[in-house]
């Protein structure tokens, strides 16, 4: 299991504009109408990697009580179908059902949303306050498969928690978010 960190770049950046599908909605979803109702979390995610998998259920935990703090939350899969049939839209779809998403799971089918974000890996977390500023960069928390770290969303936790008080999120400290990279074409 290759090991891919999420990409180190300055905080401080607008979040980019998109427009994607939302797999359990078929709904196209627009960045512009989703970052203006608060800060906002986006996770580039997939359905087969090892480390989504290991954190998913608390990670739907914690977007469903981010939705009634009101914070968004949308995750994102860029990963090539093609070589990695099982995470195509049905699968996505299926997935997202079955774990009962509160979010939407958009499908970046050209890649372009991955690489305006500057994403790296499954799950890489950013985080935006409610001017589209990204104030985060890292990973949910310390938890891997096979190092009996408890899934516990601290890392992100701490974050929102942050914002919702009206604090600054620091920059030092931030971990970067550890998992498989994305599949590019």
């Amino acid at each position: 299991m290759a090991k891919t960190p999420t990409t180190n770049i300055p905080l401080g950046f607008e979040a980019p504009s998109f427009t994607l599908l939302d797999v359990s909605s078929e709904a196209m979803v627009n960045s512009e109408e989703m970052f203006a109702n608060g800060p906002t979390v986006v996770v580039f995610m997939c359905n087969h990697c090892p480390f989504v998998v290991h954190i998913l259920e608390a990670f739907v935990a914690f977007a469903a009580e981010c939705r009634e703090r009101g914070v968004n939350v949308v995750a994102i899969s860029s990963n090539d179908v093609v070589n990695y049939p099982q995470d195509d839209v049905p699968l996505m779809k299926d997935l997202a059902e079955t774990h009962g998403f509160t979010f939407p799971y958009l499908y970046d089918s050209t890649q372009d949303v991955a690489r305006a974000f500057d994403a790296a890996c499954t799950p890489d977390f950013s985080v935006f306050d409610a001017n589209r500023i990204c104030v985060y960069r890292g990973q949910f928390d310390g938890a891997r498969p096979g190092n009996d770290v408890p899934v516990t969303g601290e890392d992100l936790r701490r974050v929102v928690d942050l914002l919702l008080q009206g604090r600054p999120v620091p920059a030092e400290g931030q971990r970067p978010s550890i998992g498989c990279s994305i599949k590019w074409r």
